[in-house]
């Protein structure tokens, strides 16, 4: 589209398009005026500006007869499509302002997914069909950088943000286990206290990806008082069973995806063990920006709040995965 025809179309303006349409419907200037509850005059000089805009007789009139001319008629067609595509722009802009309509994307960690979002979806169906939902497995750190980036709507992470930017709720807590391989010497024990942690080498993720999972693991070393031995930096839930498999180490993982692991793994690689004096815990928030008015979001924290409490089970014995 030439920029000639651009501006000659921005230069229509919407109530002369519906006034052009209400004289097509009644052929009759005073019954169309009425329909608009305009007068004669008033309707004859939107007509007039209309058609001066799109540079064609639109309406021929006598004193006999109002028709539409060749011009006109086709005009009809598309400004009735025009008032279509109009009404329904409206009436979604309206659904989604009443956030009953639109799109909100979630991210989500390995809890979220097990524990939150299937109740929370079941209910944005049941209450919200026309809302679309994006969900985004990320861990807590770049969920949160999402999040401020305006990338995604919500974050279901560990750990309460520090950032007056944020608003949050917290939904559930996690106990943290011990992962260890089948030869392992601790994999027969039901339990492990804190303090045998001394001395054996460990996997453990980056600080950037879980700070708060992170700061639980290392605050338990610390108030067992003991340092880690921290051979392997991870960046990847998946490459702690890949390590503690192949060596004797010690890596870690929330209770939901040792639990999970072992209720559906084929062969039994890993063993997962309570951990005590302390338990090391980390509690899952959901997260949004604090910055807009969003009732889409709304929506969905309304479901969330609906599907609620959470809990995950605890698990009071070694499972094998």
């Amino acid at each position: 589209m030439d920029r000639a025809v651009r501006a000659e179309v921005v230069a229509v303006e919407y109530r002369h398009v519906l006034a052009f349409l209400a004289i097509a419907d009644e052929l009759h200037f005073g019954r169309a005026a009425a329909k608009l509850h305009l007068t004669q005059p008033s309707l004859s000089q939107q007509l007039q500006r209309l058609e001066r805009t799109l540079g064609v007789e639109l309406v021929a009139r006598t004193t006999h007869e109002v028709r539409l001319t060749r011009a006109g008629a086709a005009f009809e067609v598309e400004a009735r499509e025009l008032v279509r595509q109009v009404d329904i722009a409206r009436r979604s802009a309206r659904e989604a302002a009443a956030g009953r309509s639109g799109t909100i994307r979630v991210g989500y960690n390995f809890p979220a997914a097990q524990h939150v979002l299937p109740p929370v979806l079941e209910k944005m169906q049941a209450g919200f069909p026309e809302v679309s939902v994006v969900l985004e497995e990320k861990r807590t750190g770049p969920q949160l950088r999402a999040l401020e980036n305006g990338e995604i709507d919500v974050a279901l992470v560990y750990g309460r943000p520090a950032t007056a930017k944020f608003r949050y709720r917290r939904l559930m807590r996690q106990s943290i286990v011990a992962v260890v391989r089948q030869r392992h010497k601790w994999a027969g024990r039901p339990g492990v206290p804190f303090a045998e942690l001394a001395g054996q080498p460990c996997v453990l993720f980056e600080r950037d990806l879980c700070p708060a999972m992170y700061d639980a693991i290392v605050g338990a070393a610390d108030e067992a008082g003991i340092g880690l031995d921290v051979v392997h930096e991870i960046d990847h839930p998946a490459t702690t069973e890949i390590l503690v498999t192949a060596r004797s180490l010690v890596g870690f993982a929330s209770i939901s995806r040792a639990m999970l692991a072992g209720a559906v793994a084929g062969g039994a690689r890993t063993v997962a063990i309570p951990l005590y004096d302390p338990v090391p815990t980390v509690d899952l928030y959901v997260v949004w920006r604090d910055d807009e008015d969003d009732r889409v979001r709304d929506s969905f924290l309304e479901c969330l709040d609906a599907a609620g409490p959470f809990s995950s089970p605890p698990l009071r014995k070694s499972i094998r995965s």
